[in-house]
């Protein structure tokens, strides 16, 4: 039969031999957050400066803990449980943090929360503690899951087609506005164009003039050449010239 499980574990700071604040806290039983943290924040009190025991106990529970450098590893169990099962809990859970933990600090026990959080999974389960040792505790927590592989493999599919979607709307975008610039170039060259044509077919273009000048009033085949006045000019002449000879004659 197994015995009573332990409440929760705690991984506490400490400065100078006195223990500062909780660092990771793992519940295992079904308790108030707030009685948790009043058992954690009563423990610094219970043990003295200096003084190097396993256990310390109170009215309602025991707490069995064990310096690791400059931190206090905190096992909170029931007064009725086996001292002897606790410490062996204890020591296992021990040699699990400098498995997960690169540094024995609050640095590196922050850093690692999660992992070491799985790890004591592993050995508490439902409460209780199983019979596993480090090295399976290491295997467990390393071993693939066929279906967490299969997600994987979803999700990264679906990231990369969404990605391919993405570039692919984007040249589009590009594409629109590249031929939209092109279509407002050509539209300002063909305003140009008739522009220019309107002046070419004027009043102010050489080749109109002289196209005017050909078959309008300055040509040759009108009637305000040059060659006409000639004429005319002789014509007059001479019939002035017999209009004065017949005068003379009367």
């Amino acid at each position: 039969m197994r015995g009573y499980p332990p409440a929760g574990v705690s991984i506490m700071a400490g400065s100078g031999g006195v223990i500062c604040v909780a660092l990771v806290s793992r519940q295992f039983v079904d308790m108030f957050r707030v009685r948790i943290e009043g058992y954690l924040a009563a423990f610094p009190k219970l043990v003295g400066t200096g003084k190097q025991h396993t256990y310390v106990e109170t009215e309602n529970v025991r707490y069995v803990y064990q310096p690791i450098e400059s931190l206090y590893f905190l096992l909170v169990t029931n007064k009725l449980s086996n001292i002897l099962e606790d410490l062996e809990t204890l020591r296992l859970l021990s040699k699990l943090v400098p498995e997960y933990s690169y540094s024995l600090d609050e640095e590196g026990i922050c850093k690692t929360t999660f992992e070491l959080f799985f790890a004591f999974d592993e050995v508490i389960s439902l409460g209780h503690k199983e019979n596993v040792t480090v090295e399976q505790v290491k295997q467990y927590c390393e071993m693939e899951s066929h279906e967490e592989k299969l997600h994987k493999l979803v999700l990264q599919s679906k990231i990369n087609d969404t990605k391919d979607v993405m570039k692919r709307k984007a040249g589009e975008i590009d594409k629109n506005k590249i031929e939209k610039n092109r279509g407002e170039k050509g539209g300002f060259m063909s305003l140009q164009s008739m522009g220019s044509g309107r002046i070419d077919t004027g009043f102010g273009s050489d080749t109109n003039l002289s196209s005017l000048g050909g078959g309008g009033f300055g040509s040759g085949s009108g009637f305000g050449s040059s060659t006409d006045l000639d004429s005319f000019s002789t014509k007059s002449k001479g019939l002035y010239l017999l209009y004065l000879i017949n005068v003379l004659c009367l």
